[in-house]
């Protein structure tokens, strides 16, 4: 994990996102392997789990298929699992990150706080143009596949 002393605001994209679900209903949608494998990364994207062990200190191995044909591996741990509260994520393969997912109850609903955090904001802003876009389009996969399974 980095120890970067540069602000977070300036390496991190940060995105939130209202789902109209309970906490649990949203939680479930992620910690489900089959269905993350159908709506996660941007849009256009699908994916081969070869590994997914979700819990804290557990490996997620998995191949992106991106819409031109070519194949993104993907290695990542789970730093940290709360039920129902917190997702922490550590990106391991090409660009290193730590993904941030928080669960907020706003009443029936849940609020979701999506963070993330590069080790420099060099990085980060080589390649900001690509991934803020992207990351909107992981959160309206992730309340499409949210609401599919109400």
């Amino acid at each position: 994990m980095s120890h970067n002393s540069e602000p977070e605001a300036l390496r991190a994209d940060v995105k939130q996102r209202l789902i109209d679900a309970p906490v649990a209903q949203v939680f479930a949608t992620f910690r489900d392997a089959t269905s993350l494998a159908q709506w996660w990364g941007p849009a256009g994207f699908s994916n081969t789990f070869h590994e997914f062990d979700f819990r804290t200190g557990g490996r997620w191995l998995h191949t992106m298929h991106g819409p031109e044909g070519a194949d993104y591996d993907n290695e990542s741990r789970f730093l940290e699992v709360s039920e129902n509260k917190r997702i922490v994520i550590e990106h391991l393969s090409g660009h290193h990150f730590i993904l941030t997912l928080e669960f907020e109850a706003q009443g029936t609903k849940t609020l979701v706080h999506w963070q993330q955090l590069f080790d420099t904001i060099e990085h980060y802003e080589k390649i900001r143009e690509f991934v803020s876009p992207a990351n909107e389009q992981n959160l309206e996969k992730y309340n499409a596949a949210v609401l599919a399974h109400l």
